[in-house]
């Protein structure tokens, strides 16, 4: 009883390795799996990168002159006030 079953693991063992060996096989000698000498090899694939811009933003200004008072006298100073707008 003991060598019937250790029979049976021994059957199922040997086809589990021989049958991956006659399928590689069989795709070698294929002549439709032998590659064309015109087709460039399979390189990595190229994943696609889509960018999507956000809406451009600008700065805008405001300037002025004012007048601001020092100690050697009045001087008229260049003023400047400035956001972010979307465009």
């Amino acid at each position: 009883m003991m060598n019937l079953k250790l029979l049976i693991v021994f059957v199922f063992v040997a086809l589990f390795i021989l049958a991956p060996a006659q399928h590689t096989n069989a795709q070698q000698t294929s002549p439709i799996a032998e590659p064309s000498l015109t087709t460039p090899p399979a390189g990595p694939v190229r994943r696609r990168i889509e960018i999507n811009p956000r809406p451009l933003l600008y700065r805008r200004c405001v300037d002025w002159y004012e007048l601001q008072h020092r100690p050697s006298g009045t001087v008229l100073y260049p003023q400047m006030r400035c956001w972010w707008v979307r465009g």
